[in-house]
């Protein structure tokens, strides 16, 4: 199977290079041409527009960054608009709102084209190892028919109905997860500030009701104040943001969401938006404790 993929950033670039270790031909676009160098050497082509991907591919994939970044790739110059025809399959897997997600499923459609929502869950080790969880929402048909690359890229494929509903439970996954990380990182410093040690913190969580991969993966590192990005912190905001505002559209009270996207907020002033999400253990760490009165 022929794929194009556009969006070569942390998920991209990982999940083509698994599509090309497990033998797709992949055609790849990306707004800053040299990234796609290592996947040339790994046996990728390249193309000089999203327009020329989707022209040469039946089917062609899209990872990029947020809602403007998924929009310009359809409707703007040599855009996905310029080549979508008859027969050919656009696949988004951009985090994006139910609202984007939707112009374009419209615009392709208007063109003859078909689509499928499909975000992801997990970050760059899942995608390098074929381990996302894929939410997909569109054409039952163009499901079925890229479940073949669905199956290398992830290690479960959702099927969610409607255009927008993937896009929905990426954001309601993602908002659950930014909040855990939050309490997370301020249940660490408040070990440390009460003089216990965040390490045992780590073991007595494991071993309780509340254990996860993600307190398992990340907290070591954290503690040490390392936050190589796997997911950045930026995108975290940005989703947690849109959660928000799926909240306001269905008049959900979200204050615990409302005091995560704060502290990750925060942690952007900080200049921490580039480092993973973990990195709002910083903006915690940051606040300085009240001095005792001798």
């Amino acid at each position: 199977m022929e794929v194009g993929f556009l969006g070569l950033g942390i998920m991209g670039k990982a999940i083509s290079m698994n599509l090309l270790r497990h033998g797709f031909k992949v055609t790849v676009w990306n707004r800053t041409l040299s990234k796609c160098d290592e996947l040339v050497e790994h046996g990728a082509s390249v193309a000089e527009s999203p327009a020329a991907v989707v022209k040469k591919c039946k089917y062609t994939i899209a990872m990029l960054s947020d809602p403007s970044a998924a929009l310009a790739v359809v409707f703007g110059k040599d855009g996905i608009l310029e080549h979508i025809s008859g027969g050919k399959g656009y696949i988004d897997m951009s985090t994006v709102d139910a609202d984007t997600s939707s112009k374009i499923f419209e615009a392709i459609t208007k063109k003859g084209g078909r689509f499928l929502e499909a975000p992801v869950s997990g970050s760059k080790k899942p995608a390098e190892d074929g381990q996302l969880v894929i939410l997909t929402a569109g054409e039952q048909a163009l499901y079925e028919e890229v479940l073949p690359a669905l199956n290398v890229i992830g290690k479960k494929s959702f099927y969610l109905g409607q255009v927008g509903n993937g896009a929905k439970m990426k954001l309601v996954v993602n908002m659950i997860m930014g909040s855990m990380m939050n309490a997370f990182s301020e249940g660490l410093v408040l070990a440390g500030r009460s003089g216990l040690d965040p390490c045992v913190l780590l073991d007595v969580l494991d071993l309780g009701g509340i254990a996860n991969p993600m307190f398992r993966l990340k907290g070591p590192a954290m503690i040490q104040g390392s936050h190589s990005p796997a997911f950045p912190l930026k995108h975290q905001q940005k989703d947690m943001r849109l959660a928000l505002a799926l909240g306001d559209e269905t008049a959900v009270s979200m204050p615990v969401a409302a005091a995560a996207n704060e502290a990750f907020k925060k942690a952007r002033s900080m200049g921490l938006g580039e480092l993973d999400f973990s990195a709002v253990y910083e903006s915690v760490k940051a606040i300085e404790p009240p001095s005792k009165i001798e």
